[in-house]
């Protein structure tokens, strides 16, 4: 049971996939304009994350060594594409917003890695955990991200005006405030584990 717990939770604080091992900066910088699209794309990938991890968890001894990274890709792609015809039916706007970042979930390092490094190489609950854990990491990271560059930015948090008499500065919801805000909030964190160390 505490091996489950730690698999869960290496993904939200330990291994956190953006603030601590830097995977999956791309959809990360580039979707976190608003914290509506940040929880969507956290959700996206979280779906894609935990069945991909549960299925190939499961055919992990039936897949000839020499072409599992073509299966991991086809399992992969099946979920992403399903993701997209969900969002797509039910969240259109959002689909729109998250644009080609939803089908580039299929190379996004994040899922790819855990499929090659975790799920082919451990059995099912815990693959599921992993997957999981760093979904809801990766999840909690956009978001923290969504949220200071939409605040900043918007004066604005989920379309609900939050700081009225704020002046926004627009940089924050420009690339550049992508980059900032991802490296203050990496500083803070190293900054926190540092003063812990000690």
């Amino acid at each position: 049971m505490k091996r489950l717990l730690k698999e869960f939770t290496k993904g939200i604080s330990r291994e956190n996939p953006v603030f601590i091992i830097a995977l999956g900066l791309c959809p990360a910088l580039a979707v976190s304009i608003s914290l509506e699209n940040a929880l969507g794309m956290g959700a996206a990938a979280t779906f894609v994350l935990v069945f991909s991890n549960c299925l190939i968890s499961t055919i992990r001894n039936i897949v000839p060594n020499r072409i599992r990274i073509p299966c991991f890709i086809v399992v992969i792609a099946s979920f992403v594409t399903i993701v997209e015809l969900l969002m797509a039916a039910f969240s259109p706007q959002l689909a729109k917003q998250l644009g080609i970042f939803v089908p580039l979930i299929v190379v996004n390092c994040i899922i790819m890695g855990r499929a090659e490094s975790f799920a082919s190489k451990n059995n099912i609950l815990p693959s599921v955990l992993d997957g999981l854990g760093m979904g809801l990491g990766f999840t909690l990271a956009l978001s923290a991200i969504g949220v200071i560059r939409e605040l900043l930015g918007s004066g604005q948090i989920l379309g609900q005006a939050v700081l009225k008499s704020y002046p926004p500065a627009t940089i924050m919801i420009l690339p550049p405030g992508a980059l900032l805000t991802l490296g203050l909030l990496i500083g803070l964190i190293n900054l926190i584990k540092s003063k812990r160390r000690e």
